[in-house]
């Protein structure tokens, strides 16, 4: 992988990780449209570089990362489905890292589903993160779990998780960048735990993609978060349902006229 290709994948990571489209599957596109060569840094790369995401809702949400503990209570309550689910098939999702069809598949049927959650999920009662309950979180958190399926979108399945449990669409979107730190941070440093025991520590060269693949993600995670809550209260989720719906049928098609996309 070489810098240019590493800040693509970076500018792709923070442009998707909060919108409902998914990162990882916009990344395994992105790799095999770059073509870059099949190696396990490639995969830790595009695992790691979310720690830069997530720093990026701790900038602009500073303050209620300090408001009381209820806080964290209920983002580990969240956190810990994705974290049991996480290690018993962590395998079986590296395997699904690597097949851009499966993506597709998912960003089809999941943009589907975003085609319609405006409709079926408008009865909102929680505005506020602080009124979700305990049991809320574990539901959302239950949800999270479908996410791990590259091409689902962490975002778009916590988000809908909490809209079916009567939240708003502020409120389920700012649970689900909550949430995103514990998940992201854990997932980093398991990966990188993970490569380090099976290939040995990162070269010098690694290290500086990695260094620059995390400042250019938070950078563009800003920008992204920020214009996200304001489009998604005033217009919804028609618009990224119709986007997963071509941007999957566009690959589907690709995939199945004999234009192979190299996989990570």
């Amino acid at each position: 992988m070489s810098t240019p290709e590493a800040i693509i994948l970076a500018i792709i990571e923070g442009l998707t990780e909060y919108l409902p489209v998914s990162s990882t599957g916009h990344m395994i596109i992105g790799s095999s449209m770059m073509g870059i060569a099949s190696n396990n840094f490639v995969k830790l790369f595009t695992i790691c570089i979310q720690f830069g995401a997530i720093l990026s809702v701790v900038v602009l949400y500073f303050k209620r990362f300090f408001r009381s503990l209820d806080f964290y209570y209920k983002l580990i309550i969240a956190f810990i489905p994705a974290a049991i689910f996480g290690k018993l098939f962590s395998d079986a999702i590296d395997q699904l890292l690597e097949t851009p069809l499966g993506v597709a598949i998912s960003l089809f049927l999941g943009g589907i589903v975003l085609l319609f959650a405006d409709k079926w999920f408008n009865k909102a009662e929680v505005d506020d993160v602080d009124a979700i309950s305990i049991p809320t979180a574990l539901k959302i958190g239950l949800f999270q779990c479908i996410a791990m399926i590259p091409g689902v979108s962490r975002s778009g399945a916590t988000i809908v998780g909490g809209m079916s449990q009567k939240l708003s669409r502020k409120a389920a979107a700012e649970f689900s960048f909550f949430l995103a730190v514990p998940t992201m941070f854990a997932a980093t440093v398991y990966k990188l735990y993970k490569y380090c025991k099976e290939f040995g520590a990162p070269t010098a060269e690694e290290i500086k993609l990695l260094a620059i693949g995390n400042a250019v993600a938070f950078v563009v995670a800003l920008l992204a978060i920020k214009s996200f809550i304001g489009y998604l209260n005033k217009h919804g989720f028609r618009v990224f349902g119709w986007y997963r719906i071509i941007a999957g049928f566009v690959i589907i098609l690709l995939y199945f006229t004999g234009h192979q996309l190299q996989v990570i």
